[in-house]
């Protein structure tokens, strides 16, 4: 599943570590959720979402669409 969250975490100035101690995950989590190698739990990703105050439909996305 393709995902914002890079451009999301950029914008805002935080680096991974940061954002990783945040959501209460590994900087590794991060890492792989940006490269799309992991596709979050459902409460995972509204945490994601709630965190950068965005709907998680604007966050992650369909790239088959």
């Amino acid at each position: 599943m393709k995902n914002r969250l890079r451009e999301l975490r950029k914008a805002r100035g935080i680096n991974q570590a940061d954002l990783a101690e945040a959501l209460e995950v590994s900087r590794q989590t991060i890492i792989a959720l940006e490269a799309a190698k992991y596709d979050p739990s459902l409460p995972m990703a509204y945490r994601i979402a709630a965190y950068f105050e965005v709907p998680v439909e604007d966050l992650f996305f369909n790239p088959y669409r």
